[in-house]
This record gives structure tokens, C-alpha cells and sequence, in this order.
């Protein structure tokens, strides 16, 4: 809907030939309304869209989309749609007046605005006035100035001060932090956590046996140090950045090489690329290294949205692109929706529609980009998809977003809530000073956003729990000094991602059971606290990459272009031409990790979808969990679920030959990471029997679905 309050009124300056006397019986009662309720964004020097309400001459001369009253027809006035939120126009954009206010406007209206002369309006107080800009609300835009490290009773809990932060607010509550988890939940935990695999039996139970008190340390580091952990944490960046390797719409053709924009990022992970490089390098790969494969590999960033290659409207359909980049920078670098100021201004946050238009300025050379076209790089020509120029234009503001409606020219520049900002060239370089920008210690979006992701990934929710967007339509940070101290930690030292999962892994916090206490269960059971480890399920890439290593057939080949594993004829039935842009990959190549699996917006792999992959039309800062049905039938019956279970079912024979018993501890622990009882291990040894003498099945097809029940098991598909 439009927002008549943020755009107001007018074009063109059109005198407005109002009665000059005259109160009519709700002339005062209707200035009185104005008053409160559209003087605080059109009065004085906030003049959003151009109107002012204050007298006479202000509401003659209008705004941007034409005079607020009509006063040869009254009832056709822009005001009086506006306050009834017709036709897109909306005032004020908070929401609909009372019904009183708006008949006493529409009264007002309809009699032609009368208005006496030198009566300018002023505030009136109200009851229950709108709501003004508070210290929270503008916390997320200031300074990030490193807090103290508060003082708590249990100081022997606390390893470092992500502890303190989080105790002090527990005892505030009267709430004691959950114990520790025992080693087995831990190193399944951690596995997970920094590669997206499961732990192997004999890993598990050598860190059981270790007493060393830094074995957790060392197990960290091992983790971190995995090329398997760039494949876990990479996928979190390119769910941020919409990652697809099709452009979509009706033939959603492949994108030539834009895979190596996927191993850049791998890679970026493994190498612990410090953050303000890899923003660099993403941003303006091109302007800072030009003959770099690896620079102009990272400006695939520009390249893995949507793109229409016969739109019905082309210079819309430029600005989508542009759009979806702006997106993308706006959301994922600073945690801001610059985005919902394209075509007015932002509803609720300090983001006027100019700021929109000053960040996509920084871009607008790089629109339309071909969404197959491709330029070879450096010394060794390699084929990359890598930004792509367009020659120089001057940027302007497009009224309702409309590129048929062009208004004021802007120059490049940053949302003006952050506070003074330098003065950015129009011409080449721009897009590294954006970049150079973003991660300087000034600005203080881009640390906290960061920072708030990495808790996110480790504990399942942001301290920010709407982490691209720290604005007023985003939920409200529960914890900020401890927010703002882990910012100032990451920027201070040096932009490092694997120094900040130490300190948060190695912290007691991250150690919890995830046991609540029935205090804490009833004190604050969504656990916004953080009084224990919050339970995750398996991502879909962990559900299917898990399935593979159990049953000792995932392929841990890194890099590379993508692989197109079987996906059922019914599937492949939905598409326009079935089949088509999905040539199946050999076995081997096929079970290689989800990461690698073709990215084809038209035709997802059914048991990622099911299990919720990330969105690729969009930025995805944070992904559904849904529980349906199609997930449990899916497993049972799916064709990918039963391959396994009948591979898992091959390597506990193979592994365990002869012995039922230790083929069941052996399932329980590869699937679970834990010791089954002695009495479970009989119950279930006794099932797989009566599958041979009740069902009449062979030992083998026993043994398999058995095997399939155990891939079905919650203690296989979450995490404590």
C-alpha cells in the first residue's frame, strides 16, 4: 500500500484556492486532529514528501502527488482518500485514525478546508499520542562503545565474558544456568555445529575417554581446521545472498561458472578470510584487484539473483536486479530494510526513500546484467561470473518506485541514521569505498549484525532474533551490552570469524545441558535467557549429508561444479519441460555433500525441500523449521531415505559380521553418537528378529529396515 504519510501530497506546486474565513463547526476540531497526528512528519523542518500542514500557504503549495484538497470536487481529494486508505494512499501510515477523527477530517474536507488566516497549527498533547523514537529504538544506530563486563555471584561458572553477561541476567531472574552436557552431547554438538556431520563412533569415544581439562579446546580446533567446516558456514553466507545457480522464471537456465562463486566462499571460510576483506573482495573484487581470479570470482555476489531474459517491462525489470542487490547489502551487511524505502519512506525506521535510492547509486552501472554472460580472468582465462559494468548513468529517486516517474538526482551515499558519513565520488572505486565503509569501526551496523549471526548459527537465534533487521519491525535484543561487547570484540580484532567461534564455543554458555530446570521452564520457557542450550533439528543439508555418512557412502570431494543427484519422475513431471537442466550425476558423484548438489530454482531435490532449505528468490537470514507430514513420510518411504538405510544396513553386516548385537549398538551409535542400554539393545535386537519370523523377511531386508527406523529416530534428526 502506498504510505500517503510518507510520500504526501503533490507533484506540482498547485495554488489551492481555499476560503479565507470561515471556522464551520469542525474547523477547530479538525486542526486539532492534524495536529496531533500529522504535524510530527509535516511540520516545521520534517516536511516528509514535500507537505506541510502548518497554514494556509503550506497546504496551497502542496507536496510531491498533488494537492491535498480538491476544491472543485472535495470528495475526489487526495486528503480525504489518504486518511480512508483508499487507492494505496495511506495517512497516517501507522494505521487508520479513530472513525471519529477521520469524519470530522472528511467533514472538514468536503466543506473545502476552511482555514482563518494566521492561525499556524501547533502541537496539541493527546491522550495517547504516537509513539516517538526511544533509547531502543535508536540503541542498534549508535556507537558500539565496548561495556563493562558486569560483576555476577557464581564466578567459578564463567569461563569468559560472554558467561558473565549471560549470568548476570539469569540471577537477576533468580535463575541458575542449566549444568554442563555430558561429552558424548558435546562433541555431537560441536560436530554438527562447525561441519554439518556427525561425529564418527571411534571420535566420539575417544573424547569420552579424554580428562584433559582442554579436550573440548582441542576438539574445537580440529573442527575448525576441517575443510568440512568452510561447507557448514559457507552455506550460511549463500543462504544471505540468495544463492542460485539458475536464474528462474519460465526456461530457468543454468548460470555458467557461478559455482566458483560458491567455492570462493568455501574457501573464504576454511582460510578465515578476515570479514572486511571478504566484503571487499564481494563488493568491489573487481576495482581493488582486477587481474585476480579470486577478486573477480567474489563479484559473483552481483550475479546469483533472478534474472528475466524477456521481461515484459525491461527497465523494470533492471531495477529488480538492482533491487535484489541493494537488498542484499542493506539486509545482510547492515541489518537495515533499506529495501522498504524503494518506493516511499520507510514506515516505521529513520530510512527516507532518497537513502534507498543513494545506496542503489553505488550499483547502478551494474544493471541489466546478463544472466549467462561470463568474462574470462587473469593470466589463465578462467570463465567466471563476475560483475559486469554498464556504463555510466546518473542516479535518481523513482516516485512510487516507479522508473517512469523520475525525480530528484541523489548521489552515491549510506542511510543517513547512521550519522555523519564521508562523501562518496560518483565514478569508479565507488562500490571499494562502500565496502571500506561497511566494516570501518565507525559504522555501527556491520559488527553487530555480524556478531549476531554468529550467535545465531551457534545457539539457533540471534541475540537480535530478527537478524536482518534491527529496525522497528524487527524483534527487540535481548541481550545488548553483551551484543554491543562481542561487536566491539569482533571488530577490534581484526574482522576474524574462527577467534569469535572459539571464544563463544569455549564459553560455559555454549556448554549447557539443554535440560530446562521446572523454574526456568516456567520463568521463561522460550528460553529468551538463554537459561540452557536451546534443541535444534538437522538443517536439510545435515539430513541428507548425515544419511550419506552413516551409511558410509557420502563423498567428502570439495569444489567443483555442481552435481544432480536422481530426483523421482514425478518431481521432474512439474517442470514445464521435465527433466530439463538436470542431467543426473554418476552414484559416487551424486552422494557428495548438499553444498555441491545443483542449486536449480525451478526443481528442488525432494528431501531438501522437505526439511526446509533456504529460499533461494530471496535473502534468507533465517530458515523456517517447520514439522508436516511429508518430512515423516518422506523418510519412511522416500527412495533417497531407503538407499541409505539399505547402505547402512551393508556396513553394520560388513562391520559387524554375524553379530545382530553389535550391529544394533553399532546403528545406535553412528546415528546417535551414544550407547544404547542394555535393555534397549535387546528390545530392538528382538524386533529385528520378529521382522524374519513374523514378517518373513531375509536377514538383510531385516536388518534394513531396521536400519530405516533408525534414520527415522528423533535422537537422529535433533540436536541437545
Amino acid at each position: 500500500m502506498r504510505a500517503f504519510g510518507c510520500l504526501a501530497l503533490g507533484l506540482a506546486t498547485i495554488g489551492l484556492a481555499l476560503p479565507a474565513k470561515g471556522q464551520g463547526p469542525d474547523s477547530a476540531r479538525a486542526r486539532e486532529v492534524l495536529s496531533a497526528r500529522c504535524l510530527k512528519c509535516h511540520g516545521g523542518e520534517k516536511t516528509k514528501g514535500g507537505l506541510s500542514v502548518v497554514d494556509r500557504d503550506a497546504l496551497e503549495k502542496g507536496g510531491d502527488l498533488g494537492p491535498a484538497v480538491d476544491p472543485d470536487e472535495p470528495g475526489e481529494s487526495l486528503m480525504l482518500q489518504a486518511i480512508h486508505h483508499e487507492d494505496g494512499l495511506e495517512m497516517p501510515p501507522s494505521g487508520r485514525l479513530p472513525d471519529d477523527e477521520i469524519q470530522v477530517l472528511a467533514d472538514w474536507i468536503k466543506a473545502g478546508a476552511p482555514w482563518p488566516d494566521g492561525e499556524p497549527l501547533k502541537t496539541v498533547a493527546r491522550d495517547a499520542p504516537e509513539p516517538d523514537d526511544d533509547d531502543d529504538a535508536s540503541w542498534p544506530y549508535a556507537e558500539v562503545v565496548r561495556p563493562a563486563v558486569p560483576t555476577v555471584e557464581n564466578v567459578a561458572w564463567t569461563r569468559n565474558p560472554i558467561d558473565a553477561f549471560i549470568l548476570a541476567r539469569l540471577e537477576s531472574e533468580g535463575l541458575a544456568p542449566a549444568p554442563e552436557a555430558d561429552p558424548r552431547t558435546l562433541i555431537r554438538r560441536a560436530s554438527y555445529d562447525l561441519t554439518g556431520l556427525p561425529p564418527t563412533p571411534e571420535e566420539v569415544e575417544a573424547f569420552e575417554a579424554d580428562p584433559a581439562p582442554d579436550a573440548f579446546e582441542r576438539l574445537v580446533d580440529r573442527l575448525l581446521a576441517s575443510p568440512r567446516y568452510g561447507e557448514a558456514w559457507g552455506r550460511h553466507w549463500l543462504d544471505l545472498v540468495g544463492y542460485a545457480e539458475t536464474n528462474s522464471f519460465e526456461r530457468d537456465a543454468a548460470k555458467p561458472f557461478i559455482w566458483r562463486y560458491r567455492d570462493y566462499v568455501i574457501d573464504a571460510f576454511n582460510r578465515d578470510k578476515p570479514f572486511d576483506r571478504f566484503t571487499l573482495e564481494q563488493l568491489a573484487g573487481d576495482e581493488v584487484a582486477p587481474d585476480s581470479v579470486e577478486a573477480q570470482t567474489a563479484t559473483g555476489f552481483f550475479r546469483v539473483g533472478l534474472w528475466d531474459d524477456e521481461p515484459a517491462d525491461r527497465p523494470l525489470a533492471r531495477y529488480e536486479v538492482l533491487d535484489d542487490i541493494v537488498t542484499n547489502v542493506g539486509q545482510g551487511f547492515l541489518g537495515m530494510t533499506v529495501d522498504c524505502a524503494r518506493c516511499h519512506d520507510h514506515k516505521k525506521d529513520p530510512i527516507p526513500q532518497a537513502d534507498y535510492y543513494r545506496l542503489l547509486a553505488f550499483f547502478i552501472e551494474m544493471g541489466p546484467q546478463n544472466g549467462l554472460e561470463t568474462r574470462k580472468v587473469g593470466p589463465e582465462k578462467v570463465e567466471v561470473m563476475a560483475a559486469v559494468r554498464k556504463g555510466r548513468e546518473e542516479p535518481h529517486v523513482l516516485l512510487r518506485g516507479n522508473p517512469a516517474l523520475v525525480g530528484p538526482k541523489v548521489e552515491p551515499g549510506v542511510p543517513t541514521a547512521l550519522g555523519p558519513a564521508p562523501t562518496f565520488d560518483a565514478g569508479p572505486g565507488k562500490r571499494r569505498a562502500l565496502a571500506e565503509w561497511i566494516t570501518d569501526r565507525r559504522n555501527p551496523m556491520t559488527a553487530r549484525v555480524l556478531a549476531n549471526r554468529i550467535w545465531q548459527y551457534h545457539f539457533g537465534r540471534g541475540l537480535v532474533p530478527s537478524p536482518s533487521d534491527f529496525g522497528s519491525l524487527g524483534e527487540p535484543c535481548t541481550h545488548p551490552e553483551l551484543l554491543d561487547w562481542l561487536a566491539a570484540e569482533l571488530a577490534d580484532g581484526g574482522w576474524g570469524i574462527k577467534r569469535m567461534h572459539r571464544l563463544v564455543m569455549l564459553s560455559s554458555a555454549y556448554r549447557m545441558s539443554s535440560r530446562p530446570s521446572p523454574e526456568a521452564l516456567a520463568a521463561d520457557p522460550l528460553n529468551h535467557e538463554f537459561q540452557r542450550f536451546p534443541m535444534r533439528r538437522l538443517t536439510a543439508e545435515e539430513v541428507r549429508d548425515s544419511m550419506l555418512a552413516v551409511a558410509g557412502a557420502l563423498n567428502d570431494k570439495a569444489g567443483g561444479p555442481w552435481v544432480c543427484p536422481p530426483i523421482p519422475d514425478e518431481v521432474l513431471a512439474g517442470q514445464s519441460v521435465p527433466g530439463q537442466g538436470w542431467k543426473v550425476s554418476p552414484p559416487a558423484e551424486a552422494a557428495r555433500r548438499s553444498v555441491y548438489v545443483h542449486v536449480k530454482r525451478s526443481l528442488a531435490v525432494p528431501i531438501l525441500a522437505t526439511h526446509d532449505a533456504a529460499d533461494t528468490d530471496s535473502t534468507c537470514p533465517v530458515r523456517f523449521t517447520t514439522t508436516v507430514p511429508t518430512q515423516a513420510l518422506g523418510l519412511l518411504n522416500g527412495a533417497f531415505a531407503n538407499e541409505q538405510a539399505a547402505r547402512l544396513a551393508d556396513r553394520l553386516a560388513r562391520e559387524r559380521e554375524g553379530d545382530l548385537a553389535a550391529q544394533v549398538r553399532l546403528a545406535v551409535l553412528l546415528t546417535t553418537g551414544r550407547e544404547p542400554s542394555a535393555e534397549e539393545s535387546a528390545e530392538d535386537v528382538a524386533f529385528v528378529r520378529s521382522l524374519q519370523t513374523e514378517a518373513g523377511l531375509s536377514e538383510r531386508a531385516a536388518l534394513a529396515q531396521y536400519a530405516l527406523l533408525a534414520l527415522n529416530a528423533n535422537a537422529f534428526l535433533y540436536l541437545d
